[in-house]
């Protein structure tokens, strides 16, 4: 069993990115500039972006925070994004999830100029990547592609099965693993009312688990040398802690590495590449690599 190390593949990608932001603005080229607007005080937003100013620091980025109140209106956020679509030092931007139940998410997200939309959660933008067409692709999926590549994981042709089915992780996931340019594999998407879930997991070569249930994938579903990526990040408590909490992830951990070939712990294995992600798509619209 080979452990997956997601913070240290981002440590790397980080780099690199940084060595190339340096080459770009010796010859006179402009700084990478990502902006990131947080609604209320929500510790798991508040701790996202938080890391995502420090990764920015670590690219050799220039990076912004617009604070709002819980209080906000949606008028007045969506006033925000306008400004920082016409920003034209502003290269990227994202909008911290969730929002407050009174702002309706989809119409901040569909009001964000997609060529900034470096959460890749434009409709436009998930939209070309369905057809496999150049676009920012949202964050954990890229992450995860990124990883499976870097440990040089074989998918091509493998049986895939991702537990969950949203639009953050789930429905862009299946789309990559699938396409011939990225995954190439053959997919199955199971959710709270699949019948066949565990049998189809005991068929997965790579199980990628998005399902938001502490320990759901415990070692009866999976074959001996999967391939396990786990997206969970759910707080349990845990009074060992100072924090008073831990974070678990939808895999059973202990009873399921030991038949893996390749698994992501949590924390430190998906996480950090999230973060990282959002900093190759900030590079990427900086270069306008996409989208003139």
């Amino acid at each position: 069993m080979q452990l997956i190390d997601g913070k240290a593949t981002a440590a790397a990608i980080k780099a690199e990115i940084a060595e190339e932001v340096k080459a770009i603005m010796a010859t006179g080229g402009k700084q990478p500039h990502l902006a990131a607007v947080l609604v209320g005080h929500d510790g798991g937003s508040e701790t996202y972006v938080k890391n995502k100013v420090l990764a920015c620091e670590a690219c050799g980025f220039k990076s912004t925070l617009i604070r709002f109140e819980d209080d906000v209106t949606e008028d007045e956020l969506l006033a925000c994004v306008d400004n920082l679509n016409r920003n034209g030092d502003v290269d990227g931007f994202i909008v911290q999830l969730p929002l407050p139940k009174h702002i309706d998410e989809q119409k901040i997200i569909e009001a964000i100029d997609y060529r900034k939309d470096v959460d890749g959660f434009h409709p436009i933008n998930v939209g070309r990547m369905a057809i496999g067409l150049p676009c920012f692709i949202s964050a954990t999926p890229l992450g995860i592609m990124t990883l499976l590549k870097r440990y040089h994981i074989e998918t091509s042709g493998k049986k895939c099965v991702i537990l969950g089915r949203s639009n953050i992780v789930g429905k862009p996931m299946a789309q990559l693993m699938m396409q011939k340019q990225y995954g190439d594999a053959t997919v199955t998407v199971c959710h709270s009312r699949s019948k066949t879930l565990k049998k189809e997991c005991q068929e997965a070569d790579i199980i990628i688990a998005a399902i938001g249930q502490p320990d759901f994938v415990t070692a009866d579903m999976v074959k001996d040398g999967a391939v396990i990526i786990d997206v969970g990040t759910t707080r349990v408590p845990d009074a060992t802690r100072k924090s008073g909490f831990r974070l678990n992830g939808d895999v059973k951990f202990d009873e399921v590495a030991p038949k893996c070939s390749y698994i992501t712990p949590v924390p430190g294995g998906v996480g950090p590449m999230t973060i990282c992600s959002l900093m190759k798509n900030t590079l990427a619209a900086g270069k306008k690599e996409y989208y003139k």
